[in-house]
Protein backbone atom coordinates (compact mmCIF):
# COMPACT_ATOMS: atom_id res chain seq x y z
CA UNK A 1 0.00 0.00 0.00
CA UNK A 2 1.31 3.42 -0.83
CA UNK A 3 1.62 6.50 1.72
CA UNK A 4 -1.56 8.72 1.54
CA UNK A 5 -0.53 11.97 -0.51
CA UNK A 6 -1.98 15.48 0.07
CA UNK A 7 -2.45 17.69 -2.56
CA UNK A 8 -1.76 21.46 -1.68
CA UNK A 9 -4.15 23.76 -3.54
CA UNK A 10 -2.65 27.36 -4.72
CA UNK A 11 -3.88 29.96 -2.34
CA UNK A 12 -6.04 32.49 -4.36
CA UNK A 13 -5.17 36.35 -3.78
CA UNK A 14 -7.85 38.57 -5.14
CA UNK A 15 -6.62 41.46 -6.58
CA UNK A 16 -8.43 44.60 -5.29
CA UNK A 17 -7.78 48.38 -6.71
CA UNK A 18 -6.80 50.51 -3.97
CA UNK A 19 -5.59 52.74 -6.45
CA UNK A 20 -7.73 55.68 -5.08
CA UNK A 21 -6.93 54.53 -1.74
CA UNK A 22 -3.42 55.67 -1.75
CA UNK A 23 -4.40 59.09 -3.34
CA UNK A 24 -3.45 61.87 -1.29
CA UNK A 25 -4.32 65.86 -1.79
CA UNK A 26 -1.59 68.47 -1.94
CA UNK A 27 -3.29 71.31 -0.74
CA UNK A 28 -1.33 74.96 -1.04
CA UNK A 29 -2.43 78.13 1.10
CA UNK A 30 -2.88 81.86 0.96
CA UNK A 31 -0.07 83.79 2.86
CA UNK A 32 0.06 87.60 2.50
CA UNK A 33 4.10 87.14 1.16
CA UNK A 34 3.83 85.68 -2.40
CA UNK A 35 3.01 87.49 -5.47
CA UNK A 36 0.38 85.60 -7.10
CA UNK A 37 2.06 85.46 -10.68
CA UNK A 38 5.02 83.93 -8.54
CA UNK A 39 2.88 80.86 -7.21
CA UNK A 40 1.10 80.75 -10.28
CA UNK A 41 4.72 80.32 -12.16
CA UNK A 42 5.94 77.67 -9.05
CA UNK A 43 2.71 75.60 -10.21
CA UNK A 44 4.20 75.68 -14.00
CA UNK A 45 7.71 74.76 -13.18
CA UNK A 46 6.68 72.27 -10.19
CA UNK A 47 3.63 70.37 -11.73
CA UNK A 48 4.28 71.13 -15.83
CA UNK A 49 0.89 73.33 -15.31
CA UNK A 50 0.23 75.23 -17.90
CA UNK A 51 -0.54 79.17 -17.39
CA UNK A 52 -4.25 78.53 -17.98
CA UNK A 53 -4.13 75.79 -15.79
CA UNK A 54 -1.72 77.17 -12.97
CA UNK A 55 -3.60 80.71 -13.19
CA UNK A 56 -6.46 79.20 -11.98
CA UNK A 57 -5.38 77.46 -8.96
CA UNK A 58 -3.24 80.45 -7.95
CA UNK A 59 -6.86 82.20 -8.20
CA UNK A 60 -8.36 79.40 -6.34
CA UNK A 61 -5.40 80.09 -3.26
CA UNK A 62 -6.26 83.71 -3.39
CA UNK A 63 -9.80 83.66 -3.17
CA UNK A 64 -10.76 80.96 -1.25
CA UNK A 65 -7.80 80.58 1.24
CA UNK A 66 -6.44 76.88 -0.74
CA UNK A 67 -6.19 74.76 -3.67
CA UNK A 68 -5.70 71.49 -3.61
CA UNK A 69 -2.68 71.51 -6.66
CA UNK A 70 -2.57 67.90 -7.00
CA UNK A 71 -4.34 64.40 -5.90
CA UNK A 72 -1.13 61.65 -5.54
CA UNK A 73 0.59 58.56 -4.24
CA UNK A 74 1.77 59.53 -0.89
CA UNK A 75 5.37 59.68 -1.06
CA UNK A 76 4.63 62.09 -4.46
CA UNK A 77 2.22 64.39 -2.20
CA UNK A 78 5.27 64.35 0.68
CA UNK A 79 7.56 65.16 -2.45
CA UNK A 80 5.57 67.81 -3.36
CA UNK A 81 4.95 69.25 -0.61
CA UNK A 82 8.53 69.55 0.22
CA UNK A 83 9.15 71.34 -3.35
CA UNK A 84 6.36 73.77 -2.62
CA UNK A 85 8.35 74.43 1.26
CA UNK A 86 11.32 75.49 -0.69
CA UNK A 87 9.56 77.68 -2.88
CA UNK A 88 8.59 79.51 -0.08
CA UNK A 89 4.79 78.34 -0.25
CA UNK A 90 2.32 77.06 2.23
CA UNK A 91 1.78 73.76 1.84
CA UNK A 92 0.43 70.54 3.47
CA UNK A 93 -1.28 67.14 2.13
CA UNK A 94 -4.56 65.12 3.49
CA UNK A 95 -6.30 62.00 2.70
CA UNK A 96 -8.10 62.42 -0.45
CA UNK A 97 -11.67 61.19 0.08
CA UNK A 98 -12.40 60.43 -3.43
Amino acid sequence: MSPTRTIEQPEVIEEVDTSADRLWNVIVWNDPINLMSYVAFVFQKLFGYSIELATKLMLEVHHEGRSIVASVEREKAEYYVGRLHGYGLQATMERSTG
